[in-house]
Formats: structure tokens, C-alpha cells, sequence
């Protein structure tokens, strides 16, 4: 191979392993968000009320998504992206093929159990392989492209796998997304690889047994990863709680829209965190600021957040904000990375990642069982219809949520875009990166 076809490759192999992650992630949020498009039909087959369906949607996924994300550091960490990430889409595909093929609700939930399961693997896959394969000034931006496709893959299934449960069923539907699983797994055995030869570090090995307990002991003894986590959770809230939840329901009963139009306009929440993401790590890693974005940006999507649910009549693109706004706590991810070593970024990015998605797990049963006590018996094809004031009642704890976020974030340590090590003896191995204990990170190349 010529110095230039070897130039070539360490340019475009780092970036294809990264968007394979990403492409993952797309995936697994594709199939997180999907029954909010068959809400009517879901509720309507297993004659679920709220609370029912809250379950349904949210904890039976990420009451595995949640607790399995320590552990998922830690295995990415010791033995590398390619063949968990691989057992992972598997796993989400045969989660999907069971859900289609249900006939009573307890498999359904058991599907779902499937699906958080093999979910549980993507988003630290696809940040572990942006931690290996890229470098540190670049991942904030990387973190941003990986949340911008998995916007993309909600946003896919907001519209069109509307299409396809409309012509064919949901049942199909999720069938033809259980294959598809089974294709992504292929391509990521095919070409995803776990070590990086070009990496900065000079990092050429799997992390060591003993070295993932000493990075989960130093993850867990940092209190300012746990309050990171905590205002990830928080500003997360709009996510699982009101766009993959109730939003298509919400505008549909609320403010009159079609069901396919209520599907459209809620892929503008998604849309905008698509282009919010990757926008937000560009200025963070720019200016090498990680909090100051965050509280700005949180505060602008509270704001936003309030008109949408106390007044009537807003802007359709209102709707687009509030996704590009609150796409922004995606940095705390980065917050983290530059906290933490090489060798524990699985781990702290695991931790991060289990505190955000908390709110998935809490939220929808809260917000299905205040709809269900402001319920007035009304009923549409089989499936409960809620008033105005239920939603407005229910939907309140997340404005509340936010704000103490807000409060959260002043106790955030800036870090100025820099990477820390844990001791002294790992800033030694990196004398090319010595500079960055003392100066903002400078870009560079792969």
C-alpha cells in the first residue's frame, strides 16, 4: 500500500468506523420511539389505558437501558466496540421480531425488555469508538453527530414508519425493522475494529482487567460526574417524556391535528435536535466552553417549552426550536470524557448515559398516570382522549424538572474543552498532550 492510499486510510477509516456507531444509535432510537407512532393502535389491540401504555413505552425498555449501562462501560472498556455492538443490534432486531409477533401484552413487554437491552450497547459504543478512533478536540463534535442521527432515525420513525403501519399494519412494520437489524449487525462485524494504530495516545491495546476496576473506582468517586449526569438527565426530559410519549397524541387531541400531520409536526422536534447537536459541539469545541452553552441553551428551550404548553396559539416552527435548543446536553458528554482517561471513558460515558435516561424510565409512567386522574371518561376508537387541562397538568413536571437543572448547572466545573488524566503517571505517557493542562485544546487531524 502507497504512503498516499495509507494517508487516505487514516483519514476516512476513523470516520466510517465512527458513523457506523452513529448509524447504530439511529437505529436503536428508531425502534425506542416507535410506539408513540402506533400509540392509537397499541392501546386500542391490548386495550391499554395510560398508565398501561406509559409502561409499554417507556420503563419496559429502559428498565434494562438503565441499569445496564454501568456494566456496559465496563465491557467496552475491557473487550472493545466490534463484537458487542454487534450481539447488541441483534439483540435489538430479535426484540423487534417478538414485539410484531405478539399476540398478548406481556410479550410485548418482553420484546421491549429485548430491545433496551441491545439499545443499552449503542450510544457508549458509538462514543467508545469516538474515543478511540478520533481525537479528544473532536468529540464534542462527534457526540453531537451521534445524537444527529439517532434524531434522524426518530425522526425516521415518526414519518416514515407512520407510512408503513398505515399501508401494511404496525406488525409489519416492526417485522421489516427486525430484518433490517440483522443487516446493521452484519456491517458492524464487517468493519468496525477496536483498536486505533494512528491514536494520539499511543493506546494500541484493550484495557486491562485490573485497569477498567481502577477507572470504575475513579468514576464513581467524582461528584462532579454525578451532578453532569444530573442535568443531562433533566435538560433530557423533553426527549422521552414529551416527543417519543405524547406529543403525537398531544397535538392530535389538544390542537386539532391530523394524526398523520400531528406525526409530521413532532419530527420537528427531532429535526431540530438533528441539526442542534452537531451545531452546539462545533461552538462548544470552537470556543472551548462545555457549561455556558449547556445553561444558555436549556434556558432558551424552557422558555420555548412554556409558550408550546400554556399558550394557545404558537408557530409551528416553535416546535423546530425547541429540538435545536435542547439538543445542546448532549455536551455533558463531553463534560465527562474530559474528566475522565482513555482507559474509563466507556465507564464514565456508561454512567452519564444511566443518569440521562433515568427520565425515560420515571417520566412517562408519571405524566400517563396524572393523565389518567384528570381523565373524564371520554373515549375514540377504543382509545382514551384527554382534555386540555389534563395535558397541561401532566406535562408541568417537566418546565419544574428543567429549572432545577438550570439550578444544577452552576455547580458544573468548566473544562474548557481539555482532556484530564487520572494520575500522574498517565500525564507522563502523554507528552504531546502535556499542553493541555494549561491551554485550551488546538484542533488537529486524525
Amino acid at each position: 500500500m502507497t504512503a498516499r492510499a495509507m494517508n487516505m486510510r487514516a483519514l476516512i477509516l476513523p470516520w466510517a468506523i465512527c458513523a457506523l456507531g452513529a448509524f447504530f444509535y439511529s437505529y436503536e432510537c428508531l425502534l425506542r420511539m416507535s410506539p408513540s407512532v402506533m400509540q392509537d393502535s397499541l392501546m386500542r389491540f391490548y386495550s391499554l389505558t395510560g398508565v398501561q401504555y406509559g409502561y409499554l413505552s417507556g420503563p419496559s425498555y429502559y428498565v434494562i437501558y438503565v441499569p445496564m449501562q454501568i456494566m456496559v462501560g465496563l465491557l467496552m472498556d475491557r473487550y472493545g466496540p466490534r463484537r458487542l455492538l454487534t450481539m447488541a443490534c441483534l439483540f435489538c432486531g430479535g426484540g423487534a421480531w417478538l414485539f410484531a409477533c405478539s399476540h398478548n401484552w406481556m410479550y410485548a413487554l418482553i420484546g421491549r425488555l429485548m430491545i433496551g437491552f441491545g439499545s443499552a450497547f449503542a450510544f457508549v459504543g458509538a462514543t467508545k469508538l469516538a474515543s478511540i478512533w478520533l481525537p479528544p478536540q473532536r468529540f464534542a463534535l462527534m457526540s453531537g453527530i451521534v445524537f444527529c442521527l439517532g434524531m434522524l432515525g426518530a425522526v425516521f420513525g415518526d414519518t416514515i414508519l407512520r407510512l408503513l403501519i398505515d399501508s401494511q399494519g404496525w406488525r409489519t412494520a416492526m417485522r421489516e425493522a427486525a430484518c433490517g437489524g440483522l443487516l446493521v449487525s452484519i456491517i458492524l462485524w464487517s468493519v468496525v475494529r477496536d483498536v486505533n494504530p494512528w491514536h494520539e495516545s499511543g493506546q494500541h491495546h484493550v484495557t486491562t482487567f485490573r485497569e477498567v476496576l481502577v477507572g470504575l473506582w475513579h468514576v464513581f468517586s467524582k461528584p462532579q460526574l454525578w451532578l453532569t449526569g444530573i442535568i443531562g438527565c433533566l435538560f433530557y426530559l423533553f426527549l422521552p417524556a414529551f416527543a417519543e410519549f405524547c406529543a403525537p397524541a398531544w397535538l392530535h387531541q389538544v390542537h386539532g391535528f391530523s394524526s398523520m400531520d400531528a406525526g409530521h409536526a413532532t419530527a420537528l422536534i427531532f429535526i431540530g435536535c438533528a441539526c442542534g447537536a452537531p451545531f452546539w459541539g462545533m461552538i462548544s469545541d470552537r470556543f472551548h466552553r462545555r457549561c455556558m452553552p449547556i445553561f444558555i441553551t436549556a434556558s432558551v428551550g424552557l422558555l420555548i417549552f412554556c409558550v408550546l404548553l400554556y399558550t394557545p396559539n404558537w408557530p409551528i416552527m416553535l416546535l423546530f426550536a425547541l429540538g435545536f435548543f435542547s439538543s445542546a446536553q448532549v455536551l455533558v458528554f463531553a463534560i465527562a470524557r474530559e474528566q475522565t482517561p482513555l482507559h474509563s471513558a466507556g465507564t464514565a460515558i456508561g454512567l452519564i448515559n444511566m443518569i440521562v435516561m433515568i427520565s425515560g424510565m420515571v417520566f412517562p409512567p408519571l405524566i400517563g398516570k396524572l393523565l389518567d386522574l384528570n381523565w373524564h371518561g371520554l373515549l375514540e376508537h377504543g382509545s382514551r382522549v384527554y382534555s386540555q387541562h389534563a395535558y397541561t397538568v401532566a406535562l408541568s413536571v417537566l418546565p419544574i424538572g428543567i429549572f432545577i437543572g438550570l439550578i444544577v448547572t452552576l455547580f458544573i466545573r468548566e473544562t474548557f474543552g481539555r482532556v484530564h488524566y487520572a494520575d500522574s503517571t498517565q500525564a507522563a505517557a502523554q507528552g504531546n498532550n502535556a499542553k493541555r493542562f494549561s491551554q485550551p485544546a488546538t484542533e488537529s487531524g486524525v
